[in-house]
């Protein structure tokens, strides 16, 4: 079992004494995002986890606890978001210098292998033109050169929920370059060429168009776990997710509506006003990322499940 931590938020900036509390009491719980009333129940004992995959923007809270992982034996390594974007469009990000310094301090510990840096999604727009695009990626991995072997790259999809968000940045004017040949191909040939000049791997993350010379990608990816792992692993991929996500099967723990970082791009944040009212029900002992047990089937919650339990 992979465990992906998470899509749908930032379980390392925001979560992590949760998520320790969870690995210490070998399982948590989750709803289906589309039916509240269904629960699942997983393990987190590490004879049932076979890795996990964190998504981040800043692990700095995580980054205490790894040797607690380490010592169990846990296999992860990190999805690493860093685009140097406008406060008015990444409200909450940490500043573009210190989430570098805390990359390469993080590939410092871990090894390069295991550090992914995503540049995404690439949002075109009268504040992000298609030359400060190639601005800041070239800065960026000028800066992780040597702390990442791999970089990741995706292009807005714009999602009614996103497409409000966006409206509401005062003088923002988006446009969607999958429908402008020219550009994207120009940005991805340069985006590959500076890649290759800093020994990054480039890869693009659910892509349905052609983007040039860059190869689709898998974010939750077996090769990438057998090399960094030894792990020998299926390679079947998650029908959860979308038709051009070529990611292999995982579980997601996050829940929508729980990410701080105010990315007004962001297709797991529908409106911050649920975003705060979900935080201030969120409980680090709550087996539940957000709200408590009430109401829930006491087996769910048992250390040890009864021999031949469906959960």
């Amino acid at each position: 079992m992979i465990i992906s931590a998470s899509r749908r938020t930032d379980i390392p900036s925001f979560y992590s004494e949760w998520f320790m509390n969870r690995v210490r009491a070998g399982f948590l719980l989750t709803r289906n995002p589309f039916n509240y009333n269904q629960i699942r129940r997983v393990s987190m004992l590490r004879q049932d986890v076979e890795a996990i995959v964190f998504w981040t923007r800043n692990p700095t809270n995580l980054i205490p606890y790894l040797p607690e992982l380490d010592d169990q034996g846990f296999n992860y390594y990190f999805q690493y978001t860093i685009t140097g974007y406008p406060r008015s469009i990444e409200r909450s990000v940490p500043p573009p210098q210190k989430a570098i310094n805390t990359f390469r301090n993080l590939s410092a510990m871990l090894g390069a292998h295991r550090v992914v840096w995503r540049y995404d999604p690439i949002l075109l727009s009268n504040l992000l033109p298609i030359e400060e695009h190639k601005r800041l990626f070239e800065k960026i991995a000028r800066l992780l050169a040597g702390s990442t072997r791999r970089v990741v790259v995706s292009f807005s999809d714009f999602y009614k929920k996103t497409e409000k968000n966006l409206r509401d940045i005062e003088g923002l004017i988006c446009s969607d370059i999958t429908q402008e040949r020219e550009k994207l191909h120009d940005l991805s040939e340069f985006m590959a060429a500076v890649a290759a000049q800093h020994e990054m791997e480039i890869f693009s993350c659910a892509e349905e168009v052609d983007v040039g010379n860059i190869g689709h990608g898998k974010c939750i990816d077996e090769t990438l776990m057998q090399q960094a792992f030894g792990l020998s692993l299926s390679g079947e991929k998650d029908k959860g997710q979308r038709e051009a996500c070529g990611c292999i099967k995982s579980i997601d723990i996050g829940a929508y509506n729980t990410c701080l970082h105010g990315c007004s791009y962001c297709y797991a944040t529908f409106s911050h006003e649920r975003v705060i009212a979900n935080k201030r029900t969120h409980d680090p002992k709550s087996p539940f990322l957000v709200g408590g047990v009430e109401g829930v089937d006491p087996n769910l919650l048992l250390s040890e499940l009864p021999q031949g339990s469906l959960f």
